[in-house]
């Protein structure tokens, strides 16, 4: 009756963590989709040109700024204070930023609260995936694991429908809303057993960002794991975000609509995330599931770049296929989670995933800088082909996880 009870409390914890992805997702993809709606005469009415240098540079670029940090500062804390509190504390500060973020009359006001959302939103994701791994058995916490991301991804189709039929305003204050509610739900999930016992035991570091990067070998092994995730931001904060551009470059028959591109990119990336998932449980590997999903994703890419002429509706099946392949994202931050031990894992599956969003700012620039020398097509071209290069490095350089005892610790 015990072990029943343990486990109906696992599967719990499980379902909200998955619900906190959930609207995670949806407030950090719900600025993608309104963002110039609430810049332009319906909102701050600015110029065409500032809402097009506001949305795409300076509050695009504060959001990821802010999970850049926020995902430095959440990961420590949730090693040395605990998983639990994290998902607690950045839950509380992008629900309150989101639903404040309605109120927004001033570009500086936004700024500053694009950039606090970031950074509540840079906690949710790793100190959930951290969680769920040290509380399900080895064999099983890859489902665990699919359950969060799967329903996670979700998040940015009810932010995409939920933009079409109410004002930018009440959006923000429906996506802050979620935050607020799950909060409560929270109260009944329970700590890592294995944190439980890293907390009590003496002369071990905890939470030490510095260490990843005094072995030779863990500073490595943590860079190819933001690397790996690259090209998932890639497709979303390129392909996607600019997907009327590259439309319109590529002669696409009529208007595309990033609303609707990201609504079925990421019914993609749900679906993807779950078969990804599932065949490295079939399967008992990680990496060769994520090469493959690799391998299609840059195939995919090309032909979203080159194909001439597409429909409207065949450019969204594009963006719904080029989401099913970029969704490795859950299995990618396993197999950050998996690599580290205990005492740096909250550290390490918060930062990377966070600094691959963040590396959206890099990428952007470069695509910018190709783009005006070239075109959209040739700057996300050649933004693509450094991004899977890197990617495939990394994928073949890391260890398999799959089944690995997560119960040790990092030297400092």
């Amino acid at each position: 009756m015990e072990n029943q009870n343990k486990e109906k409390e696992v599967w719990f914890t499980v379902i909200v963590a998955a619900l906190g992805y959930f609207v995670d997702i949806f407030d950090l993809q719900l600025f993608n989709v309104i963002g110039k709606q609430s810049l332009g005469p319906a909102g701050l009415n600015l110029a065409p040109e500032q809402v097009n240098y506001y949305y795409d540079f300076v509050l695009f670029n504060f959001q990821m700024g802010g999970m850049l940090i926020g995902g430095l500062l959440w990961g420590i804390m949730g090693d040395r204070l605990g998983r639990k509190s994290i998902l607690f504390g950045s839950i509380l500060m992008y629900s309150l930023a989101n639903f404040a973020n309605g109120f927004v009359t001033d570009t500086t006001t936004y700024s500053v609260l694009r950039f606090v959302a970031g950074f509540g939103l840079a906690g949710e994701l790793g100190a959930a995936i951290t969680l769920v791994s040290e509380l399900m058995s080895k064999e099983n916490r890859g489902i665990g694991t699919i359950i969060i991301v799967s329903m996670g991804a979700l998040g940015a189709v009810a932010s995409a429908t939920i933009s079409k039929n109410f004002s930018w305003q009440t959006s923000y204050f429906i996506g802050g809303g979620l935050g607020l509610m799950l909060l409560f739900l929270r109260f009944r999930t329970f700590e890592s057993g294995m944190f439980e016992n890293l907390k009590n035991t003496e002369g071990v570091s905890k939470g030490n960002f510095l260490s990843l990067f005094t072995s030779r070998e863990r500073f490595v092994k943590y860079l190819w794991c933001i690397l790996l995730g690259v090209p998932i931001w890639y497709t979303l904060g390129i392909l996607i975000k600019f997907s009327p551009k590259i439309a319109e470059a590529t002669g696409v028959l009529g208007k595309v609509s990033v609303a609707d591109a990201v609504m079925y990119a990421y019914i993609g990336l749900s679906f993807g995330d779950l078969v990804c998932g599932w065949l490295s449980q079939v399967y008992s590997n990680r990496r060769h599931v994520v090469a493959g999903f690799l391998l299609l994703c840059m195939a995919l890419s090309g032909a979203m770049l080159y194909v001439q002429g597409l429909s409207v509706s065949a450019f969204y099946i594009m963006s719904f296929l080029l989401g099913c392949v970029s969704g490795y994202w859950g299995l990618f931050v396993t197999i950050a989670s998996e690599q580290f031990g205990t005492n740096v894992r909250a550290t390490v599956t918060t930062t990377v995933p966070n600094f691959v969003r963040g590396s959206v700012i890099l990428l952007t620039l470069a695509y910018k800088n190709f783009e005006t020398q070239g075109g959209a097509i040739a700057g996300a071209t050649w933004v693509g082909l450094v991004s899977f290069a890197l990617a495939f490095v990394a994928i073949w350089q890391l260890k398999e996880t799959f089944g690995k005892d997560l119960n040790y610790y990092e030297n400092s």
